[in-house]
């Protein structure tokens, strides 16, 4: 049976900006996403039947219709019906790496593995716009985990602009181990607690989403000053989600002590981020947070800035 083996690197958020509502109901966003190595390998495997079957070591990825991984491949089964009638379904295979409900888009990336992976084994033919629309049928991070790399995101996140590669930086992720946070619960309370500043027409919306393109950390990304884009680091979420959760505020006070480049919560968290220019500083940061804190449940992630999205794993042709 036909295979293919991919990497699904996570994404962390540099900027996340909430504007205001959109008609669809979702939110208006301007968001910096960056791709770093720390990633899920997904195997893609024919299996001869017609079922689609998710495999995967982490007791809390669910197996069933609930994955986004399962509900890529049925998209795919809905829309080319003629080839899965003649390849048939498949085992995916999920060997998790990203740390679950963490902020990282790591079912996302799952989701756009598969739909790569199933566009090869069933020999669709379909150009990256093409899988990207059909990604953002499922969910807004997912067309940007196709490509990955650095990119703005506007729109509800799924309207993408490559930006130029951030090379050389590399990434503390830090969460802990029994804390989750709901992304619809900060969505809704950001919008309960701010949402009367909100841009709600749709003229007003464009203007704004027009000045977004122009903005600080675009800029500075554009002219590769690693510095500003570090002085730039924002997200709105951390208004809601650090007063509820006082360990995820702690975390990110303690990281500030050390000598990090900047820090801040990935998309509704819970995970913290630092970065740094070297490895080799980010492992002793992670070692001095790791003593300071002296918290057993407490997780930490080494990582680099990276340029591409899913791709296939080495060795694999």
């Amino acid at each position: 049976m036909r295979s293919y083996s991919l990497i699904a690197p996570a994404k962390i958020n540099l900027y996340l900006e909430i504007i205001g509502d959109r008609p669809d109901g979702y939110h208006e966003l301007s968001m910096v996403l960056q791709s770093i190595d720390l990633g899920d390998r997904v195997e893609i495997r024919a299996n001869g039947t017609e079922d689609f079957r998710i495999h995967c070591q982490h007791p809390e990825v669910p197996c069933d219709r609930t994955n986004l991984a399962y509900r890529a491949a049925e998209l795919l089964k809905t829309t080319y019906p003629n080839a899965f009638e003649q390849y048939g379904g498949a085992d995916i295979f999920i060997d998790k790496q990203i740390p679950v409900a963490a902020g990282l888009a790591g079912g996302s990336s799952n989701a756009a593995a598969v739909l790569v992976g199933l566009e090869m084994l069933w020999d669709l033919g379909l150009t990256q716009p093409e899988l990207q629309d059909l990604a953002s049928q499922l969910g807004s991070d997912i067309p940007f985990c196709i490509t990955g790399g650095t990119a703005l995101a506007t729109g509800r996140g799924n309207e993408l602009e490559p930006l130029p590669d951030l090379e050389g930086l590399y990434v503390i992720l830090a969460k802990y181990r029994s804390l989750g946070v709901s992304t619809a619960w900060a969505y809704q309370t950001y919008r309960q607690q701010f949402g009367s500043s909100y841009v709600r027409e749709s003229t007003d919306l464009a203007a704004r989403q027009k000045r977004v393109h122009s903005g600080p950390i675009v800029k500075a990304i554009a002219l590769r000053d690693e510095m500003k884009v570090v002085e730039c680091l924002h997200n709105d979420l951390e208004k809601v989600v650090l007063p509820e959760y006082p360990q995820v505020l702690k975390l990110r006070q303690t990281f500030e002590q050390f000598d990090v480049l900047g820090t801040l919560m990935s998309g509704s968290g819970p995970t913290v981020f630092a970065l740094t220019d070297s490895r080799e500083k980010a492992e002793q940061i992670r070692a001095q947070v790791q003593n300071t804190l002296g918290n057993p449940d407490l997780d930490f992630w080494i990582a680099k800035f990276i340029n591409t999205g899913i791709q296939l794993a080495p060795g694999v042709h």
